[in-house]
């Protein structure tokens, strides 16, 4: 089992940053490919960072070169840093462990309880 504990999130204005934080339980997290997701009111789940095992970081075009995924293994942690925030950035963000990079689901999933980040004026 592996259990996440998400931190960071809060209310910044658009062109702002904010820099999320995850920290993981179990001596697995070495070994699992971490992502960052975000759900928005209405809308699906959708993956904005993915990093492997060994660091290789995977992003989608709407938050390429703006949002940078990184992990310690050695503190079981997995960061976003957000950068240039947009309104349409608003959403619960949460860390998954298990997934792929890319998002693909082989049976391990692991998600934590998410933290709200609000993009506003």
């Amino acid at each position: 089992q592996v259990q996440l504990v998400e931190s960071g999130g809060g209310l910044v204005q658009p062109g702002g940053s904010l820099r999320l934080s995850c920290v993981a339980s179990g001596s697995i997290f070495s070994v699992l490919d971490m992502g960052w997701y975000r759900q928005a009111p209405g809308k699906q789940r959708e993956l904005v960072a993915g990093i492997t095992s060994g660091g290789n970081a995977n992003y989608p075009d709407s938050v390429k070169g703006r949002f940078t995924i990184s992990r310690d293994n050695a503190k079981n942690t997995v960061s976003l840093q957000m950068n240039s925030l947009k309104p349409e950035d608003a959403a619960v963000y949460y860390c998954n462990a298990g997934r792929t990079a890319t998002g693909r689901n082989y049976g391990i999933s692991y998600w934590g309880l998410g933290t709200q980040v609000t993009v506003s004026a």
